[in-house]
């Protein structure tokens, strides 16, 4: 079962950007702002908070738990940007499988860290040692050392995702199993 990630409960800063239209599609793609992980993932989000929190830094969180509708719908919205960016929803992805997450750093107030590229940059410069900035390249290295250290392996081509090790081992969720639905029901 799925459990639910609050900003109370584990000290991330929510933006679930799929639940607003500022994403790749331009609209809302959940009808509710909601974050679910498997727990295992759940336990990694909260070493990474607290490694986090241990260096002045918070963690915002973007998308975790994707319902396989909504998985349709943004690999739809990639366009030909989908085979690298956006897992095939015939087979699913670790996001559907509840144990993916995606996410920057901020400061301990709430601001952004400069990675280079905003969240869902569909380009080169979104890869793990893309040429950035110095202090972009930083903040991603710290990142990805946060996350690494957690229990997170990394996708080279987002340096926003981060799935647990062997993913593919996890059961694909339908967004009937949640309390109440991320989509809108239909």
């Amino acid at each position: 079962m799925l459990v639910e990630i609050t900003e109370a409960g584990s000290g991330v800063l929510l933006d679930l950007r799929y639940a607003t239209a500022n994403n790749i599609a331009g609209r809302p793609l959940y009808a509710r702002a909601a974050a679910w992980l498997h727990p295992d993932a759940a336990a990694a989000l909260h070493r990474a908070v607290d490694l986090a929190a241990g260096l002045g830094l918070r963690i915002r969180l973007f998308d975790a738990y994707r319902p396989p509708e909504a998985q349709w719908l943004l690999h739809a919205a990639a366009g030909d940007a989908a085979a690298t960016f956006v897992a095939d929803p015939r087979t699913g992805s670790p996001h559907t499988r509840g144990v993916a997450v995606d996410l920057t750093l901020t400061t301990a107030d709430g601001v952004d860290l400069d990675m280079g590229t905003g969240f869902d940059d569909l380009t080169p410069a979104a890869y793990h040692g893309a040429t950035v900035s110095r202090e972009a390249q930083h903040n991603r290295f710290i990142l990805l050392g946060l996350m690494s250290t957690a229990g997170w392996d990394f996708y080279a081509k987002e340096w926003w995702h981060y799935q647990l090790f062997n993913a593919r081992r996890y059961p694909l969720w339908s967004d009937s199993v949640l309390p109440q639905r991320i989509m809108a029901a239909g």
